[in-house]
C-alpha cells in the first residue's frame, strides 16, 4: 500500500502563491531541491489539479544537455511516474502516462493507495485540501521559504482542519526549513 504525500514550498506566512499569483520566489536552492528529489524518488503516481499539472508539465520536455544534474534527475523522476489530473475543464493532456479524471473521488483515491506498490503525491493546495478533508493524506512535507508574501493562495485551503504529528524538522543553509508531519490514519 502506498502512502499519499502532500509536499509544498510555501512562504513563512503560509502561501504557495503571492497576491499576484506569482510563485517564482519559491524556486528552491540546490540543497532544498535535492531534498525534494529525495522525497519524490519513490513516487509512482502524481495527483494534480489542472493548474498544478499545467505548471509541472514543464518537466516533460526539459533538455538534459542544458539542465543541472538535479534538474535532469527531477525531470526523469517526473516523466517516469503516472499522472492523474482532476479537472472539469481540461479535455486533453500533453504528457504521456497521464489521465484526466473529472471529479475527485475519495474512494477512488483510497483504492489507488491500496493497490499501489509505490507512494503517491498530491499536488496543488486545493486538491490537497480535498484529500486532507477526506483523511487520505499520510504525510505532509512543507518547505518554508525564508520570506513572507502577505497574502495569496494558502498552502492549506480555508476550512480544512487536520491533526498533524511533527516527525522531523530540517534546516537548510539558505534559511529554508522542512517540516515533516504524519497525519490522518497514520496517527492512530
Amino acid at each position: 500500500m502506498g502512502k499519499l504525500i502532500y509536499s509544498a514550498i510555501c512562504s513563512l506566512d503560509g502561501y504557495v502563491e503571492d497576491p499576484t499569483g506569482d510563485f517564482q520566489w519559491a524556486a528552491p536552492d540546490e540543497q532544498v531541491f535535492r531534498a525534494v528529489i529525495d522525497l519524490e524518488r519513490p513516487i509512482g503516481t502524481y495527483l494534480y489539479g489542472r493548474r498544478m499539472y499545467e505548471t509541472m508539465r514543464y518537466w516533460q520536455d526539459t533538455d538534459s544537455t542544458r539542465d543541472s544534474a538535479a534538474e535532469a534527475e527531477f525531470g526523469a523522476i517526473w516523466r517516469a511516474a503516472d499522472k492523474i489530473v482532476f479537472s472539469r475543464t481540461l479535455t486533453s493532456v500533453q504528457t504521456p502516462k497521464t489521465a484526466i479524471v473529472t471529479a475527485f473521488d475519495p474512494d477512488g483515491v483510497r483504492a489507488m493507495k491500496a493497490a499501489s506498490d509505490s507512494d503517491l503525491s498530491v499536488g496543488g493546495s486545493d486538491l490537497a485540501g480535498q484529500a486532507l478533508s477526506a483523511g487520505l493524506v499520510d504525510e505532509v512535507h512543507l518547505y518554508l521559504a525564508p520570506l513572507t508574501v502577505g497574502g495569496g493562495k494558502p498552502v492549506f485551503p480555508h476550512g480544512v482542519r487536520t491533526d498533524l504529528d511533527l516527525v522531523d524538522v530540517r534546516r537548510f543553509r539558505g534559511g529554508s526549513v522542512e517540516l515533516h508531519y504524519r497525519c490522518g490514519d497514520s496517527l492512530r
